[in-house]
């Protein structure tokens, strides 16, 4: 350092980067925290953030070391980071270059977190069964998001680009902090209200775990679940999950991808009826020469000039008709009456009055009951015999018992 301490910004960053680059506690040291906001590059570095209840401290872990880790970090797990500090100069921050990670446990946010998403999970509040249909083609937008965000102008953007005829309702709100998850269900609730919207928008850009918890609030996660205006949640980037995702009606990845969800795409649409439109002209134009057609070839038929040849056609259909039927009936008829004659024969063959002809008698006391057995009469009663022409009133003079054989 010059003796009068007037230094550029670059020397000055040099310098402080020198001493702590040589600083021997700093060359490798471990440091236990909480991963937040955590980046894979496309190169393989992962950069996030280490963190505790109240510093933070910046980090990244280049392909060759991550590519040795035998977990997938995530944000929210507490880790011990071994590594040594360095200062990337462009920005003047220092940071930690991580040689070598394991988990020391999960964060609190994230124990938070599993443990909201497994009882709202029991209680059925993410079943596919209750989630709403998202309308195919919207008059009206709602919007629950920050006025100043980048979200909103991605959404709003989107919305204008595929189907400018919707109209947009944004309700601003705050996404981020104590206050957010109150104001967001206040805007559900005036939308629910209202009726004024046919699906809602409800999200913010990507950031830390932190930056992300007023959508895993519980009261906010009920609020989307008893909604009858269909919801779709576009929270943060693709790798970003909220409980607001699992309930919703639909996850977007980004708030873009929400306002793609959300809309059809004009383009598309005003192909889809050019094709209707020319598949009904043709169906049509097929019909009218069908019918011409058609016309013509009566118009040309002896059946259409002559009324005569078509009276007689018809006169001759209708006698033919009229014999079959004549016939079909007589032979219902014949059969039907051979199954009478053949049930009354069997009847007659049945006939108690059939039997007495062939010289049985039936016996019956006083009471007419009939006489099954001589132990139901006595010497002197007064018994009637029935003959098959009439009856005989009789006096017992006496019994006579026969033995059972076999």
């Amino acid at each position: 350092m010059p003796d009068n301490n007037v230094v550029t910004v670059s020397g000055l960053t040099k310098y402080i980067k020198s001493k702590l680059e040589n600083d021997v506690h700093l060359q490798k040291f471990s440091v236990i925290g909480e991963i937040s906001n955590l980046t894979v590059h496309r190169t393989g570095h992962l950069y996030f953030a280490i963190k505790d209840e109240f510093s933070l401290l910046n980090a990244v872990m280049f392909k060759g070391s991550a590519s040795a880790l035998a977990f997938e970090p995530k944000n929210g797990m507490k880790i011990v980071a071994t590594g040594r500090i360095s200062v990337f100069e462009p920005s003047g921050k220092y940071q930690i270059i991580v040689s070598s990670m394991s988990v020391d446990g999960i964060g609190d946010l994230y124990v938070a977190f599993e443990l909201l998403k497994s009882k709202l999970e029991k209680e059925g509040l993410f079943d596919v069964s209750h989630k709403l249909a998202i309308p195919k083609i919207p008059s009206k937008i709602g919007v629950i998001t920050s006025p100043t965000g980048a979200a909103i102008r991605d959404i709003i953007n989107v919305l204008g680009r595929r189907f400018p005829f919707a109209k947009v309702i944004i309700y601003p709100s705050l996404v981020q902090g104590e206050d957010a998850a109150v104001q967001m269900i206040k805007a559900l609730k005036f939308f629910e209200k209202a009726r004024c919207v046919d699906v809602i928008i409800i999200g913010r850009g990507g950031g830390s775990i932190e930056d992300l918890w007023a959508f895993n609030d519980e009261n906010l996660a009920r609020a989307i679940y008893d909604m009858t205006v269909p919801v779709i949640s576009a929270v943060g980037h693709e790798i970003d999950f909220t409980i607001c995702d699992f309930v919703a009606d639909l996850r977007a990845p980004t708030p873009s991808a929400a306002a793609e969800m959300a809309v059809p795409n004009t383009v598309d649409l005003l192909s889809k009826f050019e094709n209707v439109n020319k598949r009904m002209y043709s169906i049509l134009q097929r019909k009218l020469e069908f019918l011409t057609q058609k016309y013509q070839s009566l118009k040309r038929s002896r059946m259409f000039e002559d009324k005569q040849f078509f009276t007689e056609r018809y006169q001759l259909l209708l006698d033919h008709i009229t014999e079959r039927l004549i016939s079909v009936t007589g032979v219902r008829l014949d059969k039907c009456d051979s199954g009478f004659k053949s049930v009354v024969v069997k009847l007659d063959a049945l006939s108690p009055l059939k039997i007495l002809s062939r010289g049985y008698l039936i016996g019956q006391n006083k009471s007419g009951d009939i006489i099954k057995s001589t132990s139901a009469v006595a010497e002197g009663d007064s018994i009637y015999l029935k003959l098959y022409d009439g009856s005989i009133d009789c006096t017992v003079n006496s019994i006579v018992k026969e033995e059972k054989h076999g």
